[in-house]
């Protein structure tokens, strides 16, 4: 089971913003709590009180850049995954050093963000649309478009592969489509 963080305050918002546009401008490593609480307008200590250690504040940080700005509506239909899937590879692509930092904390498990946010309305979604599948079938189906669906299919097709951020939106739709396919035609009848 997973953590899910409280909702910041309004002095941890502060901090958060101003670190995730602190990583845009210079990275992870160069970024120092001073320069964090001159950005959020908070003292330093406060950054401290708030997030006692880099790391608390990186998985804070990972946390609330993926409910905010990687944010997004919930898919009605099962059918509609891989517009979602490539609306969220060209979010990652327009600000890649926060889906990095995405990446890199939800891949070692510790950002307190549940892996596969989607997974359960996904589940639903299929359920309700495709009661034929077995629980086999749909829990395959399910695994397979959250891990398209993540900013570390992002960041491994990017970084391992070379690609452009068309062609891992391009890749990722495609491989969506490819899973969804087969199941098309076995969809509940119209009431």
């Amino acid at each position: 089971m997973s953590a899910v963080a409280a909702e910041p305050s309004a002095t941890q918002e502060a901090i958060l913003s101003a670190y995730a546009e602190l990583i845009e401008e210079v990275g992870t490593d160069d970024v120092s709590f001073r320069l964090i609480a001159l950005r959020a307008g908070v003292g330093e200590r406060t950054v401290f009180r708030h997030y006692p250690t880099r790391v608390d504040l990186l998985l804070a940080t990972a946390a609330w850049i993926e409910a905010t700005i990687f944010s997004r509506q919930e898919s009605e239909s099962i059918f509609d995954v891989p517009i979602a899937i490539r609306e969220a590879i060209e979010a990652y692509d327009r600000r890649p050093e926060l889906a990095h930092v995405v990446a890199e904390t939800a891949m070692r498990g510790v950002n307190g963000s549940e892996p596969a946010p989607q997974r359960a309305h996904l589940d639903a979604m299929l359920r309700r649309e495709v009661p034929a599948l077995d629980d086999a079938e749909r829990r395959d189906i399910v695994a397979a478009l959250c891990h398209l669906d993540s900013s570390a299919t992002w960041v491994t097709m990017r970084r391992e592969l070379g690609m452009s951020g068309r062609d891992i939106a391009d890749a990722a739709t495609w491989s969506a489509e490819a899973i969804l396919d087969p199941i098309r035609d076995l969809g509940a009848p119209a009431t």
